[in-house]
């Protein structure tokens, strides 16, 4: 059954909006202020991700003279939302790749290496060069760390071989991930889906590469050959629980199987075996393939910097911040943005479209002695790809509630071809729109 849309107007209006810096772009931002205020402040940003580098163009575009350092010792930027296109053999590895150089506007210090220590009583950030930087105002936009040696007989140098896959870990581990993949899509066999117990970034990268596995099963022939089964520690396959169930419904429909509430604690690479964490003690999985996530976490330097929640996520160690401001609630000069922000919802790339504008907002007003009432809603977005061609652009906010960009024309909880296009040609323009601090 086709779901196009109805007719070649609305074809036409969709490629219209995909068009330059892509759909999501088109969607809005809160307006941007041409007026610059002068300062001599000194801004540190820890990081060159996506939120990182989209904050950066954007203030030296509202502040005069400040002293704008970024911090970050990767010479690669990687275009994240490319790793499960790269895993299932549709991108090559490169389509994620770009220098981290190349992205950050002239007026900036980049410090090509990475935060040590951070303290913010004395505001200032040790660098792994010895270097000590002090600041007036702080962003934290490290993203997280992949904590792999949590699983027990997993080593990346894996990936790749013996029906290991890993593609969260970098696009060379997602085209090793493919190459394991590839093989079990021709020569089948029991295929485990897993996720780990703590928040992560792209909570629904997992269940795109399940799908996606699935779909070029069913192309290649070879579906009938294989057993699939999505083992999560959560008591639901999605957060939001309308999705959660459309999600379950199109599993039962493809003959997905579930293991709910599972957390994978252990591989076995010799014998295929997986040892998972239950309420009940522990479950034996066998497997042809396996796609390991590990558990996620704020870098070393920020768990031990005293910024992070107390009462929660003790063990991941995320920014305390107020989630609609993400201003740091214990110390006002400091703020967090992207994965490392300790917020309930908001680990994606969409996400940080929505929350750079309200940093800077409140970060520039704080610096000219005003205020501003700017407010992150918990914006998240995840075109969730079901087989290559289709997938469901599903946005939504702290509340779950369902808040589509595109009313009228995508409709959330269906597999369209549009939302593919989302995902497939609109949102990397989009993404690159985002970091030159124009979208």
């Amino acid at each position: 059954m086709s779901h196009d849309l109805p007719n070649d107007t609305g074809r036409r209006r969709f490629l219209g909006l995909a068009a330059g810096a892509g759909a999501l772009a088109a969607a809005g931002l809160p307006g941007q202020s041409n007026a610059q205020v002068a300062t001599k402040a000194k801004i540190v940003i820890l990081g060159a991700g996506a939120a990182g580098t989209t904050l950066a163009n954007r203030l030296v575009q509202r502040l005069d003279g400040a002293q704008i350092t970024v911090v970050d010792g990767s010479k690669q930027h990687w275009y994240q939302p490319g790793f499960s296109l790269i895993a299932a053999g549709l991108k090559p590895q490169d389509y994620s790749v770009s220098r981290t150089d190349e992205w950050l506007p002239a007026g900036v210090t980049l410090k090509p290496e990475n935060a040590a220590a951070i303290d913010p009583e004395a505001r200032t950030v040790d660098l792994q060069s010895g270097e000590t930087l002090s600041y007036d105002y702080l962003v934290v936009a490290t993203g997280l760390v992949l904590d792999h040696d949590a699983i027990d007989g997993f080593s990346l140098d894996m990936v790749g071989e013996n029906g290991i896959g890993a593609l969260y870990a970098g696009p060379d581990y997602a085209a090793r991930t493919w190459k394991a993949a590839s093989k079990f899509i021709d020569e089948g066999g029991d295929g485990l889906f897993t996720r780990p117990a703590t928040e992560m970034k792209c909570a629904g990268a997992p269940l795109k590469h399940t799908f996606l596995l699935d779909d070029l099963a069913r192309k290649a022939g070879t579906r009938d050959k294989s057993h699939f089964t999505y083992a999560a520690p959560q008591q639901s396959l999605f957060g939001v629980p309308i999705v959660a169930e459309k999600v379950r419904m199109l599993f039962d429909q493809r003959k997905i199987g579930t293991g709910m509430q599972e957390t994978l604690k252990s591989i076995e690479p010799g014998a295929k075996r997986a040892v998972f964490d239950t309420a009940d003690g522990t479950v034996e999985r066998a497997y042809d393939y396996i796609h390991v996530i590990p558990p996620q976490r704020a870098p070393e330097a920020v768990r031990q910097s005293g910024l992070s929640w107390a009462d929660k996520w003790v063990d991941q160690g995320w920014v305390e911040v107020d989630k609609h401001s993400l201003r740091h609630r214990r110390y006002p000069e400091v703020f967090a943005v992207g994965d490392v922000a300790g917020v309930p919802k908001g680990k994606t790339a969409a996400s940080v479209k929505w929350q750079v504008p309200v940093v800077e907002e409140h970060l520039v007003a704080q610096i000219a002695g005003d205020t501003t009432d700017a407010s992150y809603n918990g914006y998240t977005s995840c075109p969730m790809i079901t087989q290559v061609g289709r997938a469901m652009l599903i946005e939504f906010d702290y509340n779950n509630d369902l808040v589509p960009s595109f009313p009228g024309i995508i409709a959330p909880l269906q597999e369209l071809w549009i939302s593919w296009l989302m995902k497939e040609v609109a949102l990397k323009p989009t993404y690159n729109a985002m970091l030159r601090g124009k979208a």
